[in-house]
């Protein structure tokens, strides 16, 4: 196939304009030209404020500084993320999930050798806060960034304002020569080739070879006029909901470089601190918890139960995932193409991945329908990887205290991480060789599946005094060595004054 020559994109907001951006970096130079039409009366559900290290990539590839963006979008850094009270039968009721980078290749075998041996049933430390720089880091206030710059820095997140992204990046692009339409589509114009022009309801049409869907969860391109299925996660993940409430930061000390999930009666709050504010909300089922109850636990969470001027913003979600990704001469991104919970901020690196691996498939070359076949596979491989690491969240928690959270311990689960459970409980298998064999590490590596599952304390064994004959590392050496090691990074507020 051919380099689409004329490529639309419909809808604004972080998915149409990265993947705008992203089309462009690669393929203006080819001779195509990319125009996005973006909608004056339908709003950006824009809540997503936080990133996996994909972000950061991307902003290297497009050549984009650090101190370029993060200052217009309120962004600050993200070592990782510290998830409190998902569990009730832990003395240190919370554990971190970092990323990690070289700086961690010791520390982060000697914590897999240590959780293999507490798998064992002997009684050894496995939270991962001891193990991982990042948790470090995150702990003292600390950034990712190193106080004198090395060849291998870490690899990191961001958090920051999702509004402000979209329109950063589109500033940017229409600075490029991306032609900018503000327009609602009246009509598609398709048949069983696909889309062929969009009728707006200024009285334009505008033609196509390539359609990007970046409507959100109304998916005109895709499902409503495509008639791509939809598949469900519901069974899997049982929330279908959130509140955002934004509050104050009160000092720059205070911008903390980690997001907090911590776990509420009927789902989790996060907390994302940005410059200028807290991002806060909680994703929760409205089964098991109202609107209104929902909205009020949350107030009091954030101390905020009298503070009427604060505005909560109610969203519904539908989570899953299309069947295809790309279907004739159209291709899905963010929330047209499927929608998995934030709980790992994994939203944009979705969107990031599929026009990443869009583009290579294209220009690999050959033919539409012998392409799309592999593409979809991939994409929603990736996905469902996706939600089995999210699902195991929820499968993993020990909390007595509501139906929720007792519905979740017997949801279904994929069957995938069926296997992923049943081979980490039997002390005798292989855990990693497992991951591999069921290619479990398409999004999260093995490090990942450790500190879940040892920071939720999922040890079937009871614990029993080590013999000198096993071999384990030292747990406080490796600690101390960790926040010795984060003393060579820049605190956080002054990470952010230098960027």
């Amino acid at each position: 196939m051919a380099i689409p020559k004329r490529i639309v994109v419909l809808g604004g907001g972080s998915a149409g304009w990265m993947a705008a951006s992203l089309l462009h970096h690669s393929w203006a130079n080819k001779g195509a030209e990319i125009t996005l039409i973006e909608s004056d009366i339908i709003g950006v559900v824009g809540v997503g404020e936080g990133s996996t290290p994909s972000l950061k990539y991307f902003f290297e590839k497009l050549q984009i500084a650090e101190n370029e963006w993060m200052p217009f979008c309120n962004a600050t850094y993200k070592c990782g993320i510290s998830f409190p009270d998902w569990t009730s039968h832990l003395d240190e009721n919370e554990y971190f999930h970092p990323f990690y980078s070289d700086h961690d290749w010791k520390t982060g075998q000697a914590f897999i050798h240590n959780c293999n041996v507490r798998r064992q049933g002997f009684d050894i430390e496995t939270r991962p806060n001891h193990y991982w720089l990042q948790a470090k880091l995150a702990k003292n206030n600390l950034s990712p960034k190193l106080k004198q710059p090395q060849n291998k820095e870490l690899d990191y997140g961001y958090h920051f304002d999702s509004q402000k992204l979209g329109e950063f990046l589109k500033n940017r692009a229409i600075k490029l020569g991306i032609k900018h339409i503000i327009g609602t589509v009246e009509v598609v114009n398709n048949d069983d080739e696909g889309v062929h022009s969009l009728t707006l309801n200024c009285g334009k049409t505008i033609a196509g070879d390539l359609f990007i869907d970046a409507t959100g969860f109304a998916s005109l391109l895709l499902q409503k006029t495509l008639k791509v299925p939809f598949i469900s996660y519901k069974d899997y993940l049982l929330n279908d909901s959130a509140i955002a409430i934004p509050t104050e930061t009160r000092t720059d000390d205070d911008i903390s470089p980690q997001t907090v999930s911590r776990a509420l009666s009927a789902g989790w709050a996060w907390t994302i601190p940005l410059r200028n504010r807290n991002g806060n909300g909680y994703v929760y089922s409205s089964k098991y918890i109202s609107p209104e109850d929902a909205e009020a636990e949350l107030r009091a969470y954030l101390g905020i139960s009298d503070r009427h001027d604060i505005k909560a913003r109610h969203i519904k979600m539908r989570l899953g995932r299309v069947a295809k990704h790309w279907h004739l001469n159209v291709l899905g991104v963010g929330l047209s193409q499927g929608f998995i919970e934030p709980l790992e901020a994994t939203a944009l690196s979705c969107i990031q991945y599929t026009v990443e691996h869009f583009i290579e498939t294209i220009e690999k070359g050959g033919d539409v329908s012998a392409l799309q076949e592999p593409f979809n596979q991939q994409i929603n491989t990736v996905y469902d990887a996706i939600r089995d690491y999210i699902s195991a969240h929820y499968r993993l928690n020990t909390r007595i205290d509501s139906d929720y959270w007792l519905a979740n311990r017997e949801a279904d689960s994929p069957e995938k991480l069926i296997k992923i459970l049943s081979a980490w409980d039997d002390p005798a298998s292989q855990f990693e060789s497992t991951l591999k064999r069921l290619n479990a590490e398409v999004m999260y590596f093995s490090p990942s599946w450790y500190c879940l599952l040892a920071g939720k304390g999922r040890f079937k064994h009871k614990a029993q005094t080590l013999s000198s004959s096993i071999k384990t590392a030292n747990v406080a050496d490796i600690d101390n060595y960790c926040e010795q090691q984060a003393t060579h990074f820049k605190p956080h507020h002054q990470a952010l004054s230098n960027d």
